[in-house]
């Protein structure tokens, strides 16, 4: 089962397939900036029975260079099997197509990333026969966009920065960055970049920080991921007056049974000291409800000659 990440990684690419001439520099190479992509169908079965699927297929078209395919996939975790299926697909996609193909695999971790970009040769050292170089996208040569300026120059760059580094110190600022470039942006614009960008981030901590920036830097938004927040914003804020109501309600009560105890105490003292007890101290008394008038009116109780001189301090 594909998880978000995996999806971001590899999708956003075809959302704008020119963004791998952009992403290339910081990759050490130089792709042309494509005048024409076209997406083509991911199935890489053959009739024998096993399925084989590259994550995305671009056909970029570049004016000097003209048209080569670009296999896209997002590599979550080492997998030994791996180099292998990258290899029959660049194989099969050069021979179906005709076309020189490259490999783009986008990892959001340093170790995964450092393996991928191993070269693998499917002969005997002397014999390397058939050698795969892929290129790798990753938190080692992502961009770190942390200016909003930055991030409004290239937005799908920076949500692609925001994904590579989802795990890394630096994608809080990279969010917040993404998040203020996007305030100025077309809806339509901005709408598939909150949600790649909130796949790529899945469970990690930094997802919360995106869905509370979008539910506020991005409160014109409408989606389910800015309703989410919203929602929960809400449920908090109920909760936290419930839990408010409940400890004032409680304090109430707490303070309500002092009262009321020490307003027995005084009159208890009074009575075996054989004080006579008018209605008037009486009702005073037992109408008091503040409990630290009636710890002095206590305290007075026991050696006050007269019932009525309890208050006399007051």
């Amino acid at each position: 089962m594909v998880s978000p990440p995996h999806e971001a990684m590899h999708r956003i690419f075809q959302h704008d397939p020119g963004l791998f001439s952009r992403v290339s520099r910081f990759l050490g190479v130089d792709i042309p900036t494509p005048v024409k992509a076209t997406a083509l169908p991911t199935d890489l079965t053959e009739t024998n029975p096993v399925e084989r699927r590259v994550d995305t297929l671009l056909r970029l078209e570049t004016a000097d260079q003209g048209p080569f395919l670009l296999a896209v996939e997002a590599q979550g975790k080492k997998h030994p099997d791996k180099p292998a299926s990258w290899a029959y697909y660049t194989a099969y996609l050069w021979t179906k197509y005709r076309l020189p193909t490259a490999l783009l695999v986008v990892c959001q971790d340093h170790s995964t990333a450092r393996w991928a970009q191993q070269p693998v040769t499917c002969g005997p050292p002397q014999l390397p026969t058939l050698t795969l170089q892929p290129l790798v996208a990753g938190p080692h040569n992502m961009p770190v966009i942390t200016d909003p300026e930055e991030a409004r120059a290239d937005l799908v760059l920076a949500s692609l920065a925001a994904i590579t580094h989802a795990a890394e110190p630096d994608v809080d600022a990279i969010l917040k960055a993404l998040s203020t470039a996007l305030r100025d942006a077309p809806v339509d614009i901005a709408k598939p970049l909150v949600e790649f960008t909130a796949q790529g981030l899945a469970k990690r901590p930094a997802k919360n920080l995106w869905r509370n920036l979008v539910a506020v830097d991005l409160s014109f938004y409408k989606s389910y991921l800015a309703e989410e927040v919203r929602d929960e914003v809400r449920a908090q804020v109920r909760n936290e007056v419930r839990d408010e109501v409940r400890d004032e309600v409680r304090d109430e009560v707490r303070d309500e049974a002092r009262a009321e105890s020490r307003a027995e105490d005084i009159l208890f003292i009074l009575e075996q000291r054989g004080l006579d007890i008018s209605e008037g101290v009486r009702s005073r008394v037992t109408n008091c409800t503040d409990p630290e008038l009636l710890r002095r009116w206590l305290a007075r109780a026991v050696t006050a000659p007269k019932a009525e001189e309890v208050f006399e301090d007051v």
